[in-house]
């Protein structure tokens, strides 16, 4: 089975995700798609970091048991800080006959030589590229092993949505249905 492996905070998950998801099971030959809930980065700030396990509560919700992309915790239970090559290096020894591909914007693409191990990921495994404003060109883009592709662009952010609950705004429709009547029940991102 091809996995596409699809690597975030999500937090909050939104509606670009989704839609770049049900993209990649429909524009490639992805069997399903594992949205990898990371927990915290140490460095990005905290402050307005749901924990992991609300954010991928979070992320259960949007995915509505949807037969082919699903939520992981598996960086939970790995050591800190989460290295992607060592996510891999699990998933594909718990995992021996599942293929997996990375998901990833442009913009992780052109800076994808700052990764531990690069050159091993690039090896091992492809890599399906959707667009970012702004992100030029990069040295990968011819790489075998990259993909770019034709991705609808998503110019929606979790910053955004966080930054607009904060300042009372509504963005109800930014999220899933499930999402958003979790985040305005339980007051998420209000602080």
């Amino acid at each position: 089975m091809h996995i596409g492996l699809f690597f975030g905070s999500f937090n909050p998950v939104h509606i670009g995700h989704l839609a770049l998801a049900n993209y990649m099971l429909t524009f490639t030959d992805m069997d399903e798609v594992w949205f990898i809930v990371s927990p915290h980065n140490p460095l990005k700030p905290k402050a307005s970091l749901l924990n992991q396990q609300e954010r991928l509560n979070l992320v259960n919700l949007a995915l509505d048991f949807h037969p082919k992309i699903k939520a992981s915790n598996i960086e939970f239970s790995l050591p800190q800080p989460s290295y992607t090559i060592n996510t891999l290096a699990y998933l594909k020894e718990k995992f021996p006959k599942n293929k997996f591909s990375l998901i990833m914007g442009r913009d992780n693409l052109q800076s994808l030589d700052k990764w531990k191990n690069y050159e091993e990921i690039l090896t091992r495994h492809h890599i399906y590229v959707y667009p970012r404003v702004g992100c030029e060109s990069s040295p990968f883009d011819t790489h075998g092993h990259v993909h770019l592709t034709e991705a609808p662009v998503m110019e929606i952010s979790s910053t955004f949505i966080r930054k607009a609950i904060k300042d009372k705004k509504n963005v109800q429709y930014f999220l899933h249905p499930k999402v958003w009547e979790y985040v305005d029940e339980m007051n998420l991102y209000r602080k």
